[in-house]
């Protein structure tokens, strides 16, 4: 008290320490606030751009040292991170659907949410493959998907102008006429309606663990590279799901892809011109079978659907941190009030 002169001195230094030390406090936190706000809303793509991947889709993990969305995109000013320590000045969290849904994951409800962070969910599967979305309702800002109307749209490929691969396997040296790579086969499918009737008409070589013929990934195309046709059939017919049956397992095998999924008029927007034949085409299995013979005899006919090798070009989608990366790419563009209070209802959609 002596120190001080007075205990009312004292008191008020004492005070005036506790205001300096509230001030400074404060004054952090509006700098915490301001800094995410002004990242949120500078323009353009030069400031960087923080995600953070709460958790690996399907427990495969990779490499996030370095600038990988510079490396492998050419994307600038984008940082990934699995590192959930760095939760509280990420701009974005990446959610994946399959984790979140089987309780291998889970939201950190726990954990204060800073007011300009966004969290996305993700997921490349169809409606009928995510389970439990009512319960994520009123939480996403975002939706990252195969989907054309997803805030960040992320298809398993794309066609780009520009010649591709000129030669190919010749017509002639095919062995197989098609085959078809099944691992989760259900009789209540559509798919599998399709194949039951097609089976009795051309022959069909089926690999996957369905009938314990499994392709390891060094074997996939060489050996689809070897048929004529690829049977690319989805396990749903939903909104925009083209999958990589199309993309990887028929164009990078160079087979004429035979496609049951949405309605042409989706695969026509953006698969290279007459690349594919779609099943919904046919009145029934028969005439598919029938064409099919008709284009395999004829290497004139056949050989007009890669054509598109001469004006076009593939480019597939397949390492989850090319897809993050896009994500930097449409985040100044993104509402930044968005909430889906209805998930569920834009997923089965």
């Amino acid at each position: 008290m002596e120190a001080c002169g007075s205990r009312r001195l004292c008191l008020f230094f004492l005070l005036l320490l506790l205001f300096s030390f509230l001030s400074l406090l404060i004054y952090q936190i509006l700098l915490i606030q301001t800094f995410h706000m002004q990242q949120y809303l500078t323009p353009g793509s030069q400031r960087n751009v923080s995600i953070l991947l709460w958790h690996w889709p399907f427990g495969h993990s990779y490499s996030l040292s370095g600038d990988k969305c510079l490396e492998m995109t050419g994307i600038s000013n984008c940082s990934l991170t699995d590192d959930r320590s760095t939760y509280l000045t990420a701009d974005v969290v990446v959610f994946h659907h399959h984790e979140l849904s089987n309780r291998a994951s889970a939201l950190p409800l726990h954990l204060p949410r800073p007011t300009a962070q966004r969290w996305v969910w993700l997921s490349m599967e169809p409606p009928i493959n995510n389970a439990n979305v009512k319960q994520f309702n009123g939480v996403f800002n975002w939706t990252m998907s195969y989907r054309h109307d997803a805030d960040i749209p992320i298809p398993y490929g794309k066609t780009l102008p520009g010649a591709g691969i000129q030669g190919f396997q010749r017509f002639s040296d095919r062995s197989c006429f098609a085959s078809w790579v099944v691992s989760k086969y259900k009789p209540n499918q559509t798919r599998t309606d399709v194949y039951q009737s097609l089976k009795k008409y051309i022959p069909i070589q089926v690999y996957g663990a369905w009938n314990k013929k499994p392709l390891p990934d060094d074997r996939l195309l060489p050996t689809i590279s070897n048929c004529l046709f690829y049977l690319s059939f989805e396990n749903s017919e939903a909104k925009d799901y083209i999958s990589e049956k199309m993309w990887r397992n028929a164009f990078q095998a160079r087979a004429v892809p035979v496609v049951l999924g949405p309605r042409r008029a989706t695969y026509e927007a953006v698969a290279p011109p007459h690349s594919f034949i779609h099943v919904a085409d046919f009145k029934s299995v028969a005439e598919l079978a029938a064409y099919l013979y008709h284009v395999a005899s004829d290497k004139q006919a056949y050989e007009e659907y890669f054509k598109w090798h001469q004006t076009h070009r593939i480019k597939t989608y397949t390492d989850w941190r090319e897809r993050l990366c896009q994500i930097c790419l449409k985040y100044p563009s993104l509402p930044s009030k968005k909430v889906y209070q209805d998930l569920e209802g834009w997923v089965n959609s």
